[in-house]
């Protein structure tokens, strides 16, 4: 078996209560999904960014978001800094070996070269991590599924606005076959 890591949407865009875009329970979780980054790193999995990049113009918004994009300042728009930007948390620390893959919509596998490189790197498992639960994280799970890989949730590393939210789609991805596990027990699974 071998795993890659997926951290989606950790960006200060979804992370800072500046941003209309804040996930409430995602800011929380940069703990433990940097000791995450750092051993996966360390066991040499790979350790791949999937984030989100609008053009200026909001052409490539969802149509969903739009209104509340353009209202708020245009956060995760290419370029941006500060509480609005698509900038990681400084404490994922960024490596040379990571990779990144921008990704349109909600799943990490919709319209990307995600598949490509899983199979490129021979990954059988994907460990998710990331925000929004009931969104992107479920709709990776959901498609890495469907394209016969076995799934990992990180569920302390996973966030949503609100704790029911978040358990019921927990529940929900195991139901289907993912694995939820918290951090530390994939960490010390890892270092075995």
């Amino acid at each position: 078996m071998k795993q890659a890591l997926l951290i989606i949407d950790m960006q200060n865009g979804f992370l800072n209560p500046e941003s209309p875009l804040c996930i409430r329970g995602a800011l929380p979780t940069v703990p433990a999904c940097a000791r995450t980054i750092s051993a996966c790193r360390n066991a040499g999995l790979p350790v791949i960014f999937v984030n989100r990049r609008y053009r200026a113009d909001g052409s490539d918004v969802e149509l969903t978001r739009r209104q509340l994009w353009a209202r708020g300042g245009k956060p995760l728009t290419l370029g941006s800094t500060g509480p609005l930007s698509v900038e990681n948390p400084p404490e994922f620390g960024r490596e040379d070996g990571d990779y990144e893959i921008i990704k349109p919509r909600y799943s990490a596998f919709f319209q990307t070269s995600l598949d490509l490189l899983l199979r490129r790197l021979c990954v059988d498992t994907v460990v998710l991590t990331g925000t929004t639960t009931p969104n992107c994280i479920r709709t990776t799970c959901y498609d890495a599924i469907s394209l016969d890989y076995h799934v990992v949730v990180l569920d302390d590393c996973c966030s949503s606005n609100t704790d029911a939210i978040q358990q019921a789609n927990m529940l929900d991805m195991a139901n289907v076959g993912a694995e939820i596990l918290s951090s530390g027990a994939f960490l010390e699974a890892l270092e075995e």
